[in-house]
């Protein structure tokens, strides 16, 4: 639990950049939250009670309900936190069997999958962990961009 920064600007575009940064009333803020949401469902993550809130005065989206592990915690946290107009995702969920966490890695210009599995594991060739471990939110390992935050499991 606690507070994840990601880049603002880059990410999922769920919800029009003025109607992200005018979020302050709460029928906008209620409209990302819910659109927030939705995302995070259409990824069939294990989440029982999801909730989401989103307040557009600090591009701070809360996340909250309960998980079996944590890697799906770790995607939920980045599908929130990949999206644009999020500036940061306070972290809400339970874990019913913890385990070790992953590391993010934020995609700089030039990053490529296996640059960032030479990086991380030594190894170019374990980029497919990455990728993996990224699903379903990667749907192709070339397509990667600048901002986005990535999972990077232990190393097995």
């Amino acid at each position: 639990m606690g507070l994840f920064s990601f880049i603002k600007e880059a990410g999922e575009k769920l919800f029009g950049t003025g109607e992200a940064a005018a979020a302050s009333a709460p029928d906008a803020n209620a409209k990302a939250g819910a659109a927030i949401k939705a995302y995070i469902e259409t990824l069939k993550l294990p989440v029982e009670n999801l909730t989401v809130s989103f307040d557009g005065a600090s591009s701070v989206v809360t996340v909250g309900g309960t998980t079996p592990d944590q890697a799906t915690r770790e995607k939920v946290l980045l599908a929130a936190g990949n999206v644009a107009g999020v500036g940061e995702v306070h972290d809400s969920i339970v874990v019913t069997n913890p385990e070790p966490e992953a590391q993010f890695h934020t995609v700089v210009r030039g990053d490529t999958l296996s640059a960032i599995a030479k990086k991380c594991y030594g190894n170019a060739n374990k980029y497919m962990v990455i990728f993996e471990a990224n699903k379903p939110m990667l749907s192709d390992p070339d397509k990667i961009y600048p901002g986005q935050v990535l999972r990077i499991p232990p190393a097995a």
